[in-house]
């Protein structure tokens, strides 16, 4: 496996791959993992070396899908894998489907364009252009929880109708890591969001995924 490691005051073109014994570090992990009765989640979006997912595979570590970036539709998803509908880098659903995540982007001059933020919302389907932030964020949990995958996550900021994602990547001017959520922790179960999510969750695979 590599890493890209970018010497310091050097730009982001300045660094360089450097290789690292990944056959130890996997060995160390499938013990530690066992020892703790753990299940490991590589992340493997972006660039990804040819081999590496099939490794990880190898190893039984779950594969990362994200259903912003996949042109697969998740039935079609690895059971071996953490199914979910964005990152903190990426767009909540309400963000998304609102507009204000791109509004806020171009604000801090990072606009990822028209195109690649429609292209995000194809993947809720079929949405009347009225429809609301609940409306959306329903969709986009109803189109997961088609997954397969071992594990189907709910992020906080869609199970409460946050626009604000957690982190903007490229932008040092913005709170990123630092904006709260509009529920305290201690009002979640009086929220009605996170258990409405949880129950399509489990409503669409009672028994759980079967192996893939």
């Amino acid at each position: 496996f590599r890493l890209w490691w970018i010497p310091p005051g050097e730009a982001s073109g300045g660094g360089g791959y450097v290789r690292y014994p990944n056959a130890d570090l996997l060995d160390i992990l499938a013990l530690e993992s066992d020892r703790a009765a753990a299940l490991v989640v590589g992340e493997d979006l972006g660039t990804v070396e040819a081999g590496v997912r099939e490794e990880l595979a190898e190893r039984r570590i779950l594969a990362y899908r994200v259903l912003w970036f996949e042109d697969d539709a998740p039935p079609a998803w690895p059971t071996l894998s953490m199914a979910a509908v964005s990152t903190h880098d990426l767009p909540t659903v309400a963000g998304l489907w609102s507009g204000t995540d791109r509004t806020e982007q171009q604000r801090y001059g990072v606009d990822s364009g028209a195109e690649a933020m429609q292209e995000m919302r194809s993947r809720l389907g079929a949405l009347p252009g009225d429809a609301g932030d609940d409306a959306a964020i329903e969709a986009a949990y109803t189109r997961l929880a088609g997954a397969p995958s071992a594990l189907r996550t709910i992020t906080l900021e869609d199970a409460v109708g946050e626009r604000a994602r957690p982190n903007l990547p490229g932008v040092t001017s913005r709170p990123n890591w630092s904006l709260p959520l509009r529920v305290a922790l201690e009002e979640l179960p009086a929220e009605p969001g996170p258990g409405r999510l949880a129950a399509l969750m489990r409503s669409a695979d009672p028994e759980g995924p079967t192996e893939r």
